[in-house]
């Protein structure tokens, strides 16, 4: 299955020339994928067959240019990936993947290598949240934190830059979704809606169910930070690798899973993975590969040559990460 076929726009018709065109590029060019959905006039309706009833999720209005630089009101295609592993991982399900001639098939999706199948991603069971605590960094809509919350995490904390907009359709996301009638377990788990600026602990964030949350309160305390598609600010990737090494748990088991389109071009985003600069703040890379959005599955390349520049085939693929602490640090 594509990795957009879950989601379908909700909201009035397309009204503008640039709408009709938009909605028709998968007819006019069947191999282009579109890699960020919806606005604020159109929501999305996010339909699993493991759900009882589909999420409804909106996206905030910027007003602000600095709001509006976020690009937080999209879906991209990185926190469907993500949200798409969390249920496989979870639920105990097995990940699908396509085969070279457009035909579907039920195995896990794998890399053609050397004329030989390679399976790539690590055991979907990795990606279990079962009774652990979750925090999502740069939220935008926070679709994989809704599945944490529906399928039996033990803490949801989801954040994003502290902006009024941001933070106020986030909380609605939370409302509309996270309810027991949404849950294959019949149970949803309370979540809790911050502003965290990436890099600083220091600031007082939004205030939740009465409580003022900071970041001193927060340290250490997640099992596993959740970053989607934050990684096209080339200027922003110190503070981000200080925030996820502030939350993660100091413990072996402790995971940050990363996963990124390459839709800006790869160029901008590979720097975060900079092994020395992953190491000063006491994390590492213990597994990175590709996916494109058929499910199909190659080993993670620091440079691609001429592939980067063509958006028409970048946009298809995103790079999934595990980080762990430094072993040893």
């Amino acid at each position: 299955m594509a990795l957009t076929a879950r989601i379908t726009l909700t909201g009035p018709p397309a009204e503008s020339p640039e709408d009709y065109l938009s909605s028709a590029l998968g007819v006019i060019f069947p191999d282009d994928v579109m890699n960020q959905h919806g606005d604020a006039e159109h929501g999305l309706l996010y339909t699993s067959p493991h759900l009882p009833k589909p999420l409804h999720i909106s996206l905030s209005d910027p007003v602000a240019e600095d709001d509006r630089r976020l690009f937080s009101h999209y879906l991209w295609n990185a926190s469907l990936l993500l949200a798409e592993l969390i249920e496989a991982g979870t639920l105990g399900l097995p990940q699908e993947g396509s085969a070279p001639t457009g035909g579907r098939s039920s195995s896990p999706p794998i890399a053609v290598v050397g004329g030989q199948g390679k399976r790539l991603c690590e055991p979907l069971s990795d990606f279990s949240i079962t009774g652990l605590s979750t925090l999502e960094l740069g939220a935008g809509t926070a679709l994989p934190s809704l599945l944490c919350a529906l399928l039996g995490a033990r803490r949801v904390v989801v954040s994003d830059y502290p902006s009024d907009p941001v933070l106020a359709n986030l909380r609605a996301n939370v409302a509309r979704n996270v309810q027991p009638e949404r849950s294959p377990l019949g149970e949803a788990t309370s979540t809790e809606v911050t502003g965290h600026e990436w890099g600083d602990f220091k600031s007082p964030s939004t205030e939740v169910a009465g409580h003022r949350l900071d970041a001193s309160m927060l340290r250490g305390a997640f099992d596993r930070v959740l970053v989607a598609d934050c990684l096209w600010m080339p200027w922003q990737h110190d503070p981000l690798r200080r925030s996820i090494a502030w939350f993660l748990r100091d413990d072996d088991n402790a995971r940050a899973w990363v996963v990124a389109g390459f839709h800006t071009g790869r160029a901008k985003m590979r720097g975060f993975f900079d092994g020395e600069a992953l190491a000063a703040v006491g994390l590492e890379v213990e597994r990175m590969w590709e996916r494109d959005c058929d499910g199909w599955e190659r080993e993670w390349a620091w440079d691609r040559g001429g592939e980067d520049t063509d958006m028409g085939v970048r946009k298809r693929w995103l790079v999934v990460a595990v980080l762990r602490r430094l072993r040893g640090s």
